[in-house]
């Protein structure tokens, strides 16, 4: 396995659960990884293969719910809202999470429709340590490597499962992978319960509110092919803003931490085998901001094509 992200190590997961001897080599450790900066929450983004996401998204859904019942995973099941500036309709996968739409009493100041619903919120730094703990349970490890080339990797191992994320641009020589930086801001928690993102259609900024236990995280950015992981004060402040704009009691909060992270955008998610001389190679990236979100159905999928190859009943 490449990558310790969510797509990394659930698949490393889902393989090793299966008795698959796995190593996940990654060149950063699991909370140093984009997916430890997100927010983060199941929410489907329209990313292609459009059928295929809609079922990746369904499968995840459950997996999530079932984690949820766990406090030490990191995942809740919280009641929000998604809200719009602009008329728009209810997105097709609403019907899932049981999604209905506001009353006009129920939306914030400056929007016109919205819908509530309940969804797993994640804490993804506690989800990942869970992720972790559950694969070294399975009989899973991690190194610390870096790998400049695929030929490299593959002299390692029969199968090797790429999930390199935005790296994969270079490891994969994919010039279809694009890195989108994403910012965030966590602050304490000042009582906030319910999560709230900005969906008008079109909106050149973010806006959405994650609460955790003691924190809620504030987002956010969405900068197409900037590979800088430095926060920017600018950006921070004006999370901030939009978000009190929201949730007024946000302004006074205490500022606990910044992120950074670069979703890895792609036309299509890459979800393929590639076989070679006798080994094969898998791959397993381009979810963009919907990492979690498609995390499980993606693994288990991989999963699958590595039990073919090595002739193993799952």
């Amino acid at each position: 396995m490449i990558g310790a992200g969510v797509a990394g190590l659930t698949t490393a997961v889902c393989l090793a659960e299966s008795g698959v001897d796995v190593r996940v080599d990654t060149d950063l450790p699991p909370g140093a990884t984009t997916s430890a900066a997100a927010g983060a929450m199941w929410d489907p983004y329209l990313v292609e293969p459009a059928d295929m996401v809609a079922h990746w998204s369904r499968v995840t859904l459950s997996d999530l719910v079932a984690l949820s019942a766990d406090a030490d995973t990191g995942v809740r099941l919280v009641e929000g809202t998604h809200e719009s500036r602009l008329p728009c309709d209810l997105p097709e996968w609403g019907s899932l999470v049981g999604a209905h739409a506001c009353a006009s009493d129920e939306l914030h100041p400056g929007f016109v429709t919205g819908w509530r619903y309940r969804a797993p919120v994640v804490d993804m730094p506690q989800y990942l340590h869970y992720l972790t703990r559950r694969l070294a349970q399975a009989g899973g490890h991690i190194r610390h490597h870096r790998y400049d080339t695929l030929e490299e990797a593959m002299r390692e191992a029969p199968v090797v499962v790429n999930c390199s994320g935005a790296e994969a641009r270079f490891l994969a020589d994919d010039p279809s992978v694009e890195a989108v930086r994403g910012q965030l801001v966590v602050i304490e928690n000042p009582g906030i319960r319910s999560f709230f993102c900005d969906d008008t259609p079109g909106a050149e900024e973010l806006t959405y509110i994650f609460p955790h236990a003691d924190v809620v995280v504030l987002g956010g950015t969405s900068d197409r092919d900037n590979w800088d992981l430095r926060p920017d004060r600018t950006a921070a402040r004006e999370i901030i803003e939009r978000c009190a704009a929201v949730e007024p009691s946000i302004a006074g909060a205490r500022v606990l931490e910044h992120r950074v992270g670069l979703r890895p955008a792609r036309s299509r998610v890459r979800l393929i085998d590639e076989p070679r001389e006798g080994a094969l190679l898998l791959h397993n990236y381009g979810h963009g901001g919907a990492g979690l979100t498609l995390s499980w159905a993606c693994a288990r999928d991989v999963a699958q094509r590595v039990h073919a190859a090595l002739g193993l009943i799952p």
